[in-house]
């Protein structure tokens, strides 16, 4: 298939060297392996030569680029408040000011105990009382990357811990500030995982950190202004789990969560008791997964276990803190209804579940006799509602969010006992946005085996069919694609694209079933539903292969390399953002970061020989073939922790190598940046408007 952009003839040539490796009598030779040491200059040398190349290829389109990003600026409250959220005495919320990369942390009092209507503040305009707590920008002054990862003010609003990455590469220095003076303190704390939670007396912090594969594997205690060494809590040796750490809603309690893809395990304390032991809540048994909240329901406290054992959809039960395994049911099992997270207030739980490809939640009003949970509905179609923001054990109040392909995102304070929804703000989109002029709905493809698959079609609704159309997709760990707003969309459903998102297997928008059977050795199927999905756009006459665009990040980058291999017809352009494209190599090696948790994902090739072979026969970088391959942009960061560059950077060379046709494979290498990409929100506009530009010009939407 030919491509509107210039020849791929240019194209730097990688230098092969043969790096074999040998597992189950099988033995393969990769000749790009050696891309892997960032340290060679000679990697740095290629990389930057790949850069030049897709700017070179992209050139034509810097007008176009342009263009994009001042849309987005134009649509967007530059200089925009949150709503503030009640914690304590103070009245907690963030700020951004037109020409900052970054949002300002602040505070202002409350009036009285009593006060429970956020101050009406405009965006721009002075805020009594208001105390800067972090100004990420002053943070941020003198380095390309700048990622916020803990901020968590003590119980009394005292004191903040707060923690910042500057590489990418998500290993936090923890420090601590006296929000009374403005003084930093003299304890720092390095190479934390991202997260920080206070003790109730405010002289402890506990935080994690990860082993050298990047797992969060340990607890640790800090003892503010001890100068002893930090107390080891909890240390976790199964290489398959992952550690947190965290407090209940009503602040009762600790938590230390440990989960690996099919098993959990909770250990709690009493946070009035900082210095004494976890205990487990129930123990850990394999496949069996489930969470802990704290709830106080007639009077007596509970903890309220939320599980999916012989409950494939999860179920939750009720049970005495002093006896958690004694527990009776309160939300049965549903088949039809995933249940996702119970939230428990002084005055309400919250059910949080899926269903119909849709997330919902239900909310019961303690005050009443019975726990009955009524669910919070809205009109759209395609749209989503969850709990947001509420750090307040016994807020009045319950605040929701709201959102839709096309509806912007409203904040919602809702009165349990009267149903009263009182809206706090809505998403400003300037410029005289008219959602009645967008429509999205829901239509079903067809897969191979009979299994119906979801779409969400987008569009303007003077849109004329066929139409160019980006075809999005995930798929994996069980991750859901809800519908959401965004501005920057609007620039590409404005010239005529259609954005599909294909909620295919391996993702969980149908159930925990939907997951497992897109998983392990069937994963396959959560590639041919993209393939079967872009297929039915084409026979529906939504578009034609010469305007359809793929496009898939991380794990879903895997599935549009794997995509790309199956069915490189159906597509003039793919765009795979960090991706996963090297799967087999990865989850080879116990010693690459975050292998061994992945096991229970993929399967574990090291030990069966059936993973493997399965694996080796889907993964995109092994199945590179000398096929007329359509034009593709694939976008990586040097400092990923998560999928390493080395993924994308292999596969574009074996691409080039192989390709038959003339569409030029692009790599593009973000030298300072992590998993998430650049930092900043005017960079990450500039890197959507890169992504757009092409996309446009790939679907023929725009003919620069």
């Amino acid at each position: 298939m030919s491509s509107t952009a210039p020849s791929r003839s240019d194209a730097p040539v990688a230098k092969k060297v043969d790096i074999t490796r040998t597992h189950h009598g099988d033995t393969v030779v990769d000749e790009y392996e050696w891309l892997r040491d960032k340290d060679d200059p000679e990697v740095i040398d290629y990389l930057e030569q790949q850069n030049a190349f897709t700017e070179h290829h992209t050139s034509g389109l810097a007008e176009l680029r342009g263009q994009l990003f001042d849309e987005i600026k134009s649509r967007t409250q530059e200089t925009d408040m949150s709503v503030p959220s009640r914690r304590g005495d103070w009245w907690y919320y963030s700020r951004t000011v037109t020409g900052q990369q970054y949002a300002v942390r602040c505070r202002c009092p409350i009036k009285g105990l009593d006060d429970w209507t956020p101050p009406a503040v405009e965006p721009g305009s002075a805020v009594v009382g208001e105390q800067i707590l972090l100004d990420a920008n002053v943070e941020a002054e003198g380095f390309d990357f700048f990622s916020l990862g803990a901020f968590s003010v003590s119980d009394d609003g005292n004191l903040l811990a707060y923690s910042v990455d500057t590489t990418g590469n998500e290993r936090y220095t923890l420090r601590f500030k006296d929000l009374r003076t403005g003084d930093l303190l003299d304890d720092v704390v390095s190479d934390t995982a991202p997260g920080a939670t206070w003790s109730a007396d405010g002289e402890h912090v506990f935080y994690q950190t990860v082993d050298a594969s990047w797992r969060p594997d340990t607890v640790w205690r800090h003892d503010l202004g001890a100068g002893t060494p930090d107390a080891t809590v909890f240390h976790e040796p199964d290489d398959r789990f992952w550690v947190g750490v965290g407090g209940t809603r009503s602040d009762k309690y600790l938590m230390i969560t440990l989960g690996s893809k099919i098993t959990s395990e909770v250990l709690v304390l009493e946070a009035d008791d900082p210095t004494g032991e976890f205990r487990v809540v129930l123990p850990r048994r394999e496949g069996v997964e489930y969470g802990v909240e704290h709830a106080v329901i007639n009077g007596a406290d509970k903890f309220l276990i939320l599980h999916n054992e012989n409950a494939e959809n999860f179920a939750v039960t009720v049970a005495p803190v002093d006896d958690p395994s004694g527990g009776e049911v309160l939300v049965e099992h549903d088949s039809a209804i995933r249940i996702e997270d119970i939230d428990a207030f002084a005055d309400q739980l919250v059910l949080s579940y899926r269903r119909d490809a849709l997330p919902r939640i239900a909310i019961a009003d303690l005050s009443k006799r019975d726990v009955v949970f009524d669910e919070v509905e809205f009109d759209q179609e395609l749209c989503s509602v969850g709990l947001a923001a509420n750090p307040e054990w016994s807020a009045p109040r319950l605040r929701i969010g709201y959102t839709s392909f096309v509806d912007p995102t409203e904040l919602l304070e809702l009165d349990v006992p009267t149903g009263e929804r009182i809206l706090l703000k809505r998403q400003p989109v300037l410029g005289g946005y008219d959602p009645a002029q967008y429509e999205a709905h829901r239509e079903w493809a067809v897969a191979q085996d009979g299994t119906r698959i979801p779409l969400s079609i987008v569009r303007r609704r003077d849109v004329q069919r066929p139409a160019p159309l980006l075809l999005y997709g995930y798929g994996s760990y069980e991750a859901s694609m809800d519908p959401s707003f965004s501005v920057s969309r609007l620039s590409m459903l404005d010239r005529g694209v259609v954005f599909v998102i294909t909620h295919i297997r391996g993702g969980g928008e149908m159930g925990r079933h939907w997951y497992d059977n897109g998983k392990t050795l069937t994963k396959k199927n959560t590639f041919t539903d993209f393939v079967d999905s872009a297929r039915y756009l084409v026979d529906a006459g939504w578009t034609t292969p010469q305007q359809q665009v793929g496009m898939g990040g991380s794990a879903g980058g895997l599935l549009i390399g794997a995509v790309v291999n199956l069915a490189p017809e159906l597509f003039n352009g793919i765009v795979a953002a960090v991706p996963f494209v090297d799967p087999l190599t990865s989850i080879l090696d116990p010693s690459l970061p975050l292998t061994v948790i992945e096991w229970d994902e993929w399967g574990n090739p090291l030990a069966d020989a059936e993973v493997y072979e399965y694996m080796k026969s889907y993964s995109p970088y092994e199945n590179v073939g000398e096929k007329d391959y359509p034009a593709i942009l694939a976008i990586t960061s040097l400092n990923d922790t998560r999928v390493l560059y080395t993924e994308a950077a292999k596969w574009v060379a074996r691409l080039q190598e192989r390709t038959t046709g003339e569409a030029p494979i692009l790599l593009k290498t973000e030298m300072q940046a992590g998993h998430g990409g650049v930092s900043g929100r005017y960079k990450q506009w500039e890197e959507v408007a890169f992504e757009d530009a092409w996309i446009l010009r790939q679907t023929g939407a725009v003919h620069p």
